[in-house]
């Protein structure tokens, strides 16, 4: 009877552990995108000598968006 309770334990375990590596993969995967698209922008806004960061803005906006599609599918998959 202990054997399965090992067991039991152990998949339980290997459960928790496979989710938090998911969803700490997601958050870096928001960090890096992010990181992206406001070194991105700003590179933009540089090139084209805009007074307003209006590239930076957008591509934050659209990495944020993006992101967050991201996650909320990722959570709704079994």
């Amino acid at each position: 009877m202990a054997p399965e309770n090992f067991s039991n334990n152990s998949d339980a375990e290997k459960g928790k552990l496979q989710s938090y590596l998911k969803y700490s993969g997601l958050a870096f995967q928001m960090l890096v995108v992010l990181g992206l698209a406001a070194y991105g922008g700003m590179k933009l806004d540089a090139y084209l000598g805009n007074k307003n960061p209006w590239f930076t803005i957008f591509f934050m906006v659209l990495g944020v968006v993006g992101s967050v599609y991201k996650i909320i599918i990722s959570v709704m998959k079994p």
